[in-house]
């Protein structure tokens, strides 16, 4: 049985088709292709490489996987078609197109048994045309599909670069693509932060294993995140390693070369949004730094304060509360890449603006206080966890004080707050959050004199000392951070410096002859280790 040109059902009849298939020939009617067997259901419409003309009884060795055999069947009288066709379904070949000759003007029923056991796709073509003209009209359909793919790529790019310059962001650019596939997009920056979402819903945990695979060199091609979901990776980045990657919801096997290269040119436009992003935050985080160089500075810029904290959605006038976190440890990695953007996100979540600077010591938040809810002494826990769970883990540690009403009171808090996040990122345990009046009363006496007078008390009993190192390259001071902070203990602080006891003994004679104070009376030790901890706080 001859399938018409015309069945409904089983072929694609678009004669403009932009892909080089075995539906888009039957449905050229100048080539006068009859359908003898439809193969596997969606044969017909799955991509062709070429076509092929040949006349061996064994075409395995020089026919190309995905590629149509033209025949006259003049082999028929040295082979089997059953043998014929099992060696073309060997190398991989998308169907025959079988001529029909004055000889031969029937398609052979042997053949078309054949290919009907073997489930492959049999075309029969009238005598009237030559396989000429089935490579004429190959050749033409492809090159309507590169104009197609090349029309596509100008079209969609001048639409990407709209969306951009109209500043509709990520998820303006995915909008687009949408607007052509329908697929699950997100795009995610190796931090594991969603930037932009359509048609996808990502939980943290598949955040995360996104940011991870991200983080590959090179990063993979396709993605794990876990509950059954697997994403086509895109990194988006220009040079060097990727910001962030474009992902589809769908393994790489299930999209379409048209899709594919959809994506990679919207990959390629992300790479210019997640750049602006990123320079919109390092300016942000720049004004951010500088605003809390003004309030340190007291009254010499403190005009400016108000109208810096207003640019960041903070209202000065109104109360005011401040937080320096940090991770705990002895090591010097108080400060992670993206905590102050995890800190922005949850007290932005929670309702809370805020001005968030990053340093290397700790990430200090200056935000408004909503009075009559809740104390940030509640709330910082929930911020510590929320932090040490997008950084990566860890123990995070918050400084507190008491919110202040308005703009001109916050140069105490901050002082106090950074000092009693420093004070608990030195401790083993405890609480993870704590305010400076918490933390011993040394502290407040010296918070309760100026920078002037703590820088003046250290210099009086520490000066000499930082005067005999300058001048002998000695390590008197350094002698005696050591053996304070390890509690007086000769063996322990010898040990973590390095030298004989006997040399330690004669290092805190010195500070004695220098300082006048010795480390073997309580009061003595008391007024050396209060100045050191004035030094420590004068910067």
């Amino acid at each position: 049985m001859k399938w018409p040109i015309v069945h409904e059902g089983q072929l694609r009849l678009d004669i403009f088709t932009a892909m080089l298939s075995l539906a888009a020939l039957v449905a050229d009617p100048d080539l006068e292709l009859s359908v003898v067997v439809p193969g596997r259901d969606g044969a017909l419409d799955e991509q062709v490489l070429w076509v092929h003309n040949t006349e061996l009884p064994d075409p395995a060795p020089y026919v190309r996987e995905r590629e149509v055999v033209l025949t006259n069947g003049l082999w028929l009288d040295r082979t089997e078609p059953a043998d014929f066709v099992a060696r073309v379904v060997r190398a991989g070949a998308a169907g025959i197109i079988f001529g029909l000759r004055v000889e031969q003007p029937d398609t052979p029923p042997a053949l078309a048994e054949a290919c009907r056991e073997a489930a492959l796709p049999l075309l029969e073509i009238s005598v009237a045309v030559p396989f000429t003209a089935v490579t004429r009209a190959a050749a033409a359909i492809q090159a309507r599909g590169r104009q197609h793919a090349l029309m596509s790529l100008v079209r969609r790019g001048d639409e990407l670069t709209s969306a951009l310059s109209r500043g509709a962001g990520a998820s303006g650019v995915l909008a687009v693509l949408r607007g052509e596939h329908e697929l699950p997009l997100a795009v995610v920056d190796r931090m594991g932060r969603e930037l932009a979402a359509a048609g996808a819903v990502l939980d943290a945990g598949q955040l995360r294993a996104a940011a991870e695979a991200l983080a590959g060199h090179p990063p993979p091609l396709e993605a794990d995140l876990g509950a059954g979901t697997r994403a086509a990776l895109f990194p988006v980045g220009a040079i060097g390693e990727a910001d962030a990657a474009l992902l589809c919801l769908r393994p790489v096997a299930e999209l379409s070369q048209g899709e594919r290269d959809a994506l990679e040119q919207t990959a390629r436009y992300l790479s210019l949004e997640v750049a602006r992003h990123q320079a919109v935050q390092a300016i942000e985080m720049r004004f951010a730094v500088e605003l809390l160089d003004m309030v340190l500075s007291g009254a010499q810029r403190a005009a400016e304060v108000p109208g810096r904290l207003r640019a960041f959605g903070v209202d000065p006038d109104g109360p005011l509360a401040v937080f320096a976190l940090a991770f705990a440890g002895d090591d010097d990695a108080a400060t992670r890449p993206g905590m102050a953007e995890a800190v922005t996100d949850f007290l932005l979540a929670d309702g809370l603006p805020a001005v968030v600077a990053a340093g290397s010591r700790d990430v200090v938040a200056v935000l408004s206080w909503r009075s009559g809810t809740r104390s940030p002494a509640a709330l910082a826990p929930r911020l510590a966890a929320a932090v040490a769970h997008r950084s990566g883990g860890g123990r995070v540690v918050v400084g507190l004080a008491d919110p202040v009403s308005g703009a001109a009171g916050l140069r105490t808090p901050l002082l106090r707050s950074r000092e009693a996040c420093r004070v608990l990122r030195g401790r083993r345990g405890g609480p993870v959050a704590a305010s400076f009046a918490e933390l011993g009363s040394y502290r407040l006496l010296l918070e309760s004199h100026d920078e002037q007078w703590r820088h003046a008390f250290a210099d009086a009993l520490l000066g000499p000392l930082r005067e005999h190192d300058r001048v002998r390259d000695g390590d008197l001071e350094t002698t005696l951070r050591a053996f304070l902070d390890h509690d007086g203990q000769w063996a322990a602080t010898a040990a973590a410096l390095y030298v004989h006891v006997n040399t330690l003994r004669n290092r805190l004679a010195k500070v004695a002859e220098l300082t006048g104070r010795d480390v073997g009376r309580t009061a003595d030790r008391v007024d050396l280790f209060l100045a050191l901890e004035a030094a420590a706080q004068s910067g």
